[in-house]
């Protein structure tokens, strides 16, 4: 397992399965890898360790990172995996949103989107590939309106400016989303306090993604899920 910043200066935060289960125990709803360089490195994502999560967490796993064809989603879903983010694949065959959706169902896609700001698309939101570090010119928001219609199930947002930065998350760009999505959306990007997760909800996120403040022990699941109960959200009891 890695962190950083803004997908840069990558540190390892330790084994993925051991965190995993250790998550799992705190009590969350949802455990999310996203294999970073998979694209970068034209490789697929690591078979061996979705397998041996699943074997030991019983949690819905989504995972994303490499996944190019229906063929990679069957490999994915045989070794454990219940949802399979996809990315820069979509980008550059959107057909494979429809492809996935079609062969598996909505539920099991989750279109990942690594988003920018930026001066150049009508959105002020640009969507980027190959783990950030290749800017589109493709508007994000007209991205996910795109992958929603072509069967997505859940969008997970990540922003590039807030990851890792530990400000808290990007609450214009949760709104927006939220405002044309009809499914789930997945706020990610820029968790630092217990503060910061009431209002991503607010903003309109259905899920809320951290990584740092785990990782290193900044606080639990639990606490996260006190707070957001304190701030009058329903959440699934966690341990």
């Amino acid at each position: 397992m890695v962190k950083g910043v803004n997908f840069l200066n990558l540190k390892d935060a330790g084994d993925p399965v051991e965190l995993a289960v250790k998550y799992a125990q705190q009590g969350a709803d949802e455990l999310t890898f996203l294999d970073v360089t998979a694209t970068v490195d034209d490789r697929a994502t690591t078979y061996d360790m979705v397998q041996r999560t699943a074997e030991q967490v019983f949690i819905p796993l989504t995972v994303g990172g490499g996944v190019r064809s229906g063929d990679d989603v069957a490999r994915l879903l045989s070794v454990g995996a219940d949802k399979v983010g996809v990315n820069s694949a979509a980008i550059a065959r959107p057909e494979v949103i429809d492809e996935i959706a079609n062969r598996f169902g909505a539920q099991v896609l989750v279109l990942s989107l690594d988003v920018k700001r930026s001066p150049h698309t009508p959105s002020g939101f640009v969507v980027t590939t190959h783990g950030g570090s290749r800017e589109t010119t493709l508007d994000a928001l007209e991205w996910c309106a795109e992958a929603v219609e072509r069967g997505a199930g859940e969008l997970l947002v990540n922003s590039m400016d807030a990851d890792g930065t530990l400000d808290g998350f990007d609450l214009e760009l949760i709104r927006k989303v939220r405002e044309l999505s009809s499914v789930p959306v997945i706020a990610s990007g820029g968790a630092g306090t217990l503060e910061h997760f009431a209002p991503a909800v607010e903003a309109g996120a259905d899920a809320v993604l951290a990584a740092s403040v785990f990782h290193y022990g900044t606080f639990t699941v639990g606490e996260v899920k006190d707070s957001l109960k304190r701030a009058g959200y329903t959440v699934r009891e966690g341990k």
